[in-house]
């Protein structure tokens, strides 16, 4: 009896309609397109270095490499990626990823507004100031919870 109820149970089950949601269409997902890759080549180095270069038929160009010259064994990039955007546009990124994170340099990218007036030296000598106390209070023992006052 439990057999029979156990195929009834699997067999409504695979019976079932099977729904699939419906997939908004994404900028990446418009295009099943495959771009055949023209060069990868990967050197690998001593310690964790390496050196990446990949082209490829849409004319996607990478370069990198890394080595672990960071804190504590970190490892840092630096390299370039370049591609054409879909305006017409070439586009060149250069990058450093190190401690500092990632740091891309290129004439596309948005740079801020100049500070809209010079800084007046008094200014600067204060926070210049600022920063030397800030220093001194930084070597000069404090009184910490249970040292004798």
């Amino acid at each position: 009896m439990k057999f029979v109820i156990l195929s009834v149970v699997v067999a409504v089950a695979c019976a079932a309609p099977q729904y699939a949601a419906p997939q908004a269409p994404t900028r990446y997902s418009e295009s099943s397109e495959e771009v055949a890759i023209l060069r990868h080549d990967f050197v690998p180095g001593d310690a964790g270095a390496y050196k990446l270069d990949v082209e490829t038929a849409n004319g996607i160009v990478v370069s990198q490499a890394g080595a672990p010259s960071g804190p504590e064994g970190a490892v840092v990039k630096t390299g370039q990626y370049s591609y054409t955007a879909p305006d017409g546009t070439p586009v060149v990124v250069k990058f450093v990823a190190d401690e500092n994170g990632y740091q891309p340099q290129s004439d596309l990218l948005p740079v801020a507004p100049e500070f809209p007036h010079p800084i007046p030296q008094f200014v600067l000598d204060q926070i210049a100031f600022a920063a030397q106390e800030d220093a001194a209070r930084a070597r000069a023992p404090s009184a910490s919870y249970g040292a004798p006052q």
